[in-house]
Parts: structure tokens; sequence; C-alpha cells
């Protein structure tokens, strides 16, 4: 491939300097065209074939190249060959040029940008997906825009080609028949600003903007339709209502409250949601006291002969609740009506556009307008229909926190970061675990190094590790529980005494009126890129609109949910997904933020990539934790940072200076220079950067460096 660009990029060297050289421009002046019409309409007269076929060659060169002189040629078009056959050559002529010229920028840059700028790209290729050809249209008619740099930009998209073809003929066509008739006037012309007038240039424009009005036009009457059956309110009780007390619905009526807005926010369960009660704070709980005992069985590797630790289960779930407590006042009604949200537990249902209607737990009925609306309703633990599950009983990261006696033995199906975080803190705990996995490893979403480094760690400390395996039976046979695996076409029975299932999440989606109103939803409620539903004044946010279910992701969309239901359509935002992090709290723990090399790879983006091994950190060995790496992927040859992995102690923590660096353009130079202190495990960003370093050493100028400093010593 690069022996081919480079030839390419040969052949256009000399078609270029060719131009420069034989100074072709002289030729294409509206003069020189005057001067040799009456010659060439008689070669045109004695060989037309001959002279088509030169023009149409000479035509499509010329713009392939992006050549200056096109609107000259197109002039000579129609003084040739007329206005019907003029225009109709020039078109196809011009169409293919401008393709060519599209798919050269392709071919020479569009790896190149999508190296230097992927995330970027990606979003970008999206919106070309969905909107290019409707943009390239508008484009097309308004001939003042240079038509070289719509080639070339649009060639570093993913649009395809046969639809820039037959978009670019078609938004050109009445540029060209302008330019051609203009051409069969050609001795009344003096200057080629002259052919667009004034008013022809403000007719193109408003020619060109007429799509988009018509677009918004459609988008009103869209509107419009979506909102005719529903009387609208002559004034509200409420700027903002929001649906669901989880971390999306938290944050979005503290900004709402923040800005001044009257804002209610209805939970029919724990304010908190999911990460408070269930999920975060809990899990996190449970994994600090299982680390501890693990630390207990590792004694002899920091110098202690023998430690033992006493416990109950019991206490350590109690312990658990203790944490949840403490924390809840941070998301506590309390707290959110100081901050100026009305804050009502009951049941929400979406009964109009504008209007919520709220049951309380005592029965009361309220009806509450409302300018905007979020659904911020979350999701929650997936429970495959598997034969049997029913009857044997099982637990999800919902109820998994009221057991008080340790099962002796657990299955946890699926490998995902909460049925691997509660596999280890288990097992920790004196339990038996065999996680059970269909795919090929757990932690999928990681490269298989990473994946490789916890399963060994499960391994060592007595968890059954089971891949490629399908849970196919749930059974009791003579009063215990079996699970039927199918594993290279047999079966595999395995015995237990409580199952946790934990292969995935899905949006709480039913019973808050979204089918009333005919809201789409999928595994999600469907929403554009500022979060609204197919009404404009509803919006969702967190785990039940994704793309990610996480908690700091949630909160990260509440903002713009927030910010636009309350000042559309004045102002709003799109979503900003371009740097999202995640942690995985196993030991190792595992942190990403950006791609991974295993995404790269699928996603045809070229990196470099730099590791670092934790185990010669001097704070890892002093802690007695030197395992794991970090993985810095960056644009070949420039230390911009594409993604980053770190697998080891606090992993999570470490992430953070990376997600910085991310966000704000900050590359691996700037983490090289930064002073980080002596001995922490913060360093290991600093080492990475400089093996990065390393690699890009000036190796010439360190050679003559190397000659200065002999010619020093004498």
């Amino acid at each position: 491939m690069k022996t081919k660009k480079w030839a390419l990029l040969i052949l256009l060297g000399l078609l270029i300097g060719g131009y420069i050289h034989f100074d072709l421009s002289q030729y294409l002046n509206l003069q020189m065209l005057k001067d040799q019409q009456a010659a060439i309409e008689i070669f045109y007269a004695n060989n037309p074939r001959l002279s088509i076929s030169a023009y149409f060659f000479v035509y499509v060169v010329a713009t392939a190249l992006s050549f200056p002189g096109a609107t000259l040629l197109t002039l000579a078009g129609g003084a040739i060959f007329g206005l019907l056959w003029g225009t109709v050559i020039v078109s196809f002529a011009s169409t293919i040029g401008a393709t060519l010229a599209f798919l050269i920028s392709r071919f020479l840059l569009r790896d190149w940008v999508a190296g230097r700028f992927g995330q970027r790209l990606v979003a970008i290729d999206a919106g070309v997906k969905r909107e290019g050809a409707f943009y390239l249209f508008t484009l097309r008619l308004v001939p003042v825009f240079p038509f070289f740099l719509v080639n070339l930009l649009f060639g570093l998209t993913a649009m395809k080609t046969r639809t820039y073809y037959w978009v670019s003929q078609l938004g050109m066509l009445a540029g060209t028949v302008v330019y051609v008739n203009a051409g069969t006037q050609l001795a009344k012309l003096d200057s080629l600003s002259g052919i667009l007038s004034p008013g022809l240039l403000g007719s193109f424009v408003l020619l060109g903007i007429f799509p988009l009005m018509a677009r918004k036009l459609v988008e009103i009457v869209r509107i419009n339709k979506v909102f005719a059956q529903w009387k609208k309110p002559a004034r509200f009780d409420r700027n903002l209502v929001v649906i669901g007390g989880g971390s999306a619905g938290l944050v979005t009526s503290y900004i709402a409250a923040a800005v001044k807005a009257k804002v209610t926010l209805v939970e029919k369960h724990k304010l908190g949601g999911d990460c408070l009660n269930t999920g975060c704070v809990p899990s996190k709980a449970l994994i600090r006291s299982a680390k501890f005992l693990s630390h207990i069985t590792r004694s002899q590797e920091f110098g202690i002969a023998s430690a033992d630790a006493k416990f109950e289960f019991s206490d350590v779930m109690q312990r658990v609740q203790a944490v949840i407590k403490r924390i809840e006042p941070h998301d506590s009604a309390e707290r959110y009506r100081e901050l100026g949200v009305d804050v009502v537990h009951g049941s929400a249902k979406i009964v109009s556009p504008w209007e919520v209607e709220v049951s309380g737990e005592d029965g009361s009925v309220q009806r509450l307008t409302t300018r905007s609306i979020v659904i911020a309703t979350g999701a929650r633990p997936f429970v495959p229909p598997i034969p049997g599950i029913e009857d044997v009983g099982f637990l999800t990261s919902d109820n998994v926190w009221n057991l008080r006696q340790l099962p002796q033995r657990l299955v946890v199906l699926g490998g995902g970061p909460i049925g691997s975080e509660l596999t280890q803190a288990f097992a920790r705990l004196g339990a038996k675990v065999t996680q059970v996995e269909m795919a090929s490893r757990i932690m999928m979403r990681e490269d298989p190094e990473v994946s490789e480094l916890v399963t060994q760690r499960f391994r060592a400390e007595g968890v059954d590790v089971l891949v490629n395996h399908r849970a196919r039976q749930f059974i009791i046979e003579n009063g215990e529980k079996i699970l039927i695996a199918e594993h290279d076409g047999h079966d595999v029975r395995i015995p237990f005494d409580a199952v946790l299932v934990a292969v995935g999440r899905a949006a709480n989606l039913k019973g808050f009126g979204l089918e009333g109103l005919g809201i789409p939803t999928g595994r999600t409620v469907d929403t554009n890129e500022f979060l609204q539903t197919n009404y404009p004044n509803i919006y969702a946010a967190g785990d039940v609109a994704g793309p990610f279910q996480f908690t700091h992701t949630a909160a990260h969309q509440a903002w713009y949910a927030a910010v636009n239901a309350l000042f559309d359509p004045f102002k709003k935002f799109k979503t900003d997904y371009s740097v999202i992090p995640w942690a995985t709290f196993v030991e190792p723990e595992v942190a990403r933020v950006g791609l991974n090399e295993q995404e790269a790879k699928e996603k045809g983006i070229s990196c470099e990539v730099t590791t670092y091994g934790i185990d010669d950190l001097d704070r890892a060995i002093a802690d007695s934790e030197a395992h794991g790496f970090i993985k810095v992927l960056t644009v070949p040859g420039k230390d911009r940072i594409l993604g980053v992995t770190i697998v080891g102690e606090h992993a999570g923590d470490l992430i953070a200076e990376y997600v910085l660096a991310m966000k704000q353009g900050i590359g691996l130079n700037k983490i090289l220079g930064t002073i980080h202190i002596y001995p922490t495990l913060a360093e290991v960003n600093k080492y990475v950067a400089g093996n990065w370093k390393k690699a890009h050493a000036p190796q010439k100028l360190l050679a003559w460096v190397e000659r200065f400093h002999a010619w020093r010593r004498g």
C-alpha cells in the first residue's frame, strides 16, 4: 500500500511540476479562449469525436488534480459544443474528475487522518452516514464554495463513492448550466467575474440555503405532527420533571436547581439508585473487606510469619449496609430539597408530552405540568430465560446484598465487570466459586492479555473459571441444584448451592408511559445526539439511554440533558463521548480510557503501542504489588494519546491523569516533563512516557552530539 501511495504521489508531483514548468496556466485565461475560439470551432467541425474526447480528458484531469481553470474549461464547453451538449459533456467530466479527486484524497490521506483524529473521525463518519448526502448537495448548489475543497474534505470521510458521484452530478448541474450558457455568449464576456452577477450569485446562495430551510420546515412539521394529538397547557407548573433518582436523575435535578429552574424529581424507591443501594457502593464495600482477607492469606509476603482472621459473613454484609447508610445522606431527599429540588416519592407516568402523573405511596395522585421531562429510570439486572432458573432461585446484583449466610458453592453466570468483581470477592470470603462464561474469555471488552492476567489471579485464588461454557439448563436432582452447561458439544454438570446471575443489565422501559406516547425504544430509549426522544422536550439520560452503563457517564449525560431541556431552542449541546474512562475493581484492578489495542485493530486505526511493566516500579515492589502493566496507544510518530489501559494496584485512580490528558490534548512529552512524587504508583504514568520517548529518540542528532562531546574531550 505504501508503495502505491508513493507511486501516486510521484505521478501527481510530475503532473503538477509539468503544469508549472510548461506554464500551462497561460492557456487558461479568458482572452486566450476568445482569441482562439474561431480556430477551435473549425477544429471541432473537422474532428468532432477527437475534440470531445480531448476536451473530456483535459477536463477530467484538471478537476481530478484540482488545477485552476475549471471555470474557463466550462465556458469553453459552452462556446464549442453549445448549451445542450456542452452541459452534458461538462456535467459528466466535472463529476468524474471530482470523484477522482475524492478518491485520491481518500487513498492518500484517509489513513493518516484516521490515525491522527481517530475518535473525532468516527463521529464525523457517523454524521456523514446519516446526513452527508444532504450537506454535500447543499454545498454543490453554491458555486462560490471551492469545489476542490469539497472533493478533498469529503474524501477523508467514509461516504460511499457512488453516493458522492450522483449527489455531485445532481448538485453541480445548476451551476454547470449557468457557466455553459455563459460560454455560448463568449464574445460578450469581458471577465470571469461578470458571469455571476450579484443577483445571480444571490440566487445560488438562496438555492443552497433552500434545502436547509426545507429541512427545517420538515422538522417543524414533524414536531407539530408529533404534538398534534396533545393539548399543550397554557402555563406550566415546572420547568422540568425528572423521573428517576439515580445518578442521572440526581445530577439533572441538581443542575436545574442550580440555574434557578423549578424542578421536580420523582423516585418510587430509594434515592441514589442502583449505584448507592445495589451497585457501586455496596460492591466496593464488599471488595474492600475481601481484599483485607486476601492480605491475611499473603502475610508472608509482608514479612509476617502467620496471620489469621476470624469473621462472620453476616458481619461483613452488615458493614456493607453501614457503608450505604454513611453515604446515603449525600443522595438524600433532605439534601436535594435544600438545594432547591422538589423531591416527590411515588410512581411517575408520562401522560402527555407536558404532563406527568405521580401516584404517591399513600394512594394520592397528582398531575404535574412541565415544559420538559427527563427520563432517568436506570436499568436492572438481565435474567436470561434459561430453563429451570426460576425453580432453583437466583441472586442478582440487586438482591445479593440480602445474604447473611455465605453460599459454600456459588456459581456466577457472566464474565463481565459485575460478575468478575463479585466472583473474586466471594471467593476471598471463603466460597467455592465457579465462574461460567459463554465467550472464549472473561472481560471480553479488554485486551486478551488483560483477561489472561485476571484469569490467572482468579485461578490462583481458587476460582474455577469456565470459559466457552454456555448455561443450558438448571435442574434439582436428589435435592441438589445443578447447572448443566454445554462445552465443546458436551454437557458439563456443575453442582451449586446458589447462583448469581450477572450477564448484563436491561433498561427500565416499562410503566412510565413511553408506549402511550409512542416514544421509540429498543434495548434503551432512542435518543439523538442531544439526548432528545422523538418529542424534542422529552429527554433520556443514564442507563436507560445508553450507550454506556456507568455512574460517571450517567452524571456526564445529566449535564447535557439538564442544559438542553432548560435552554432549547435558544441553545443546546451535542453529548460528548470522546473520552470515557472506566474501571473493573478486581485484583489486579483494570482501568481504561479511549481505545485499547483490540478495538484499534477492529476499527482499522493505526497506532503505536508503548508499555511499561509495573513489576519494575519501586513503590509497587515495596507494597508487594509488583504486577500488571500500563499500555498507551498513540498516533504513529506522535505523542498524542489514543487510549490507555492500566492493570495493577489502584489502576482506577492512576487512569485519571490520562483522562485529563486526552480531554485537554496533553501528550506524553508533557506527562514526561511533569514531576511525579517518588515513590508512588503514579510514577508509572511518567515511566511509560519515558519508554515512548526512548523509542522516538533522534538517533542521528544523538550521533552528532556524541561526536561533539568527543571533540570537547580533546
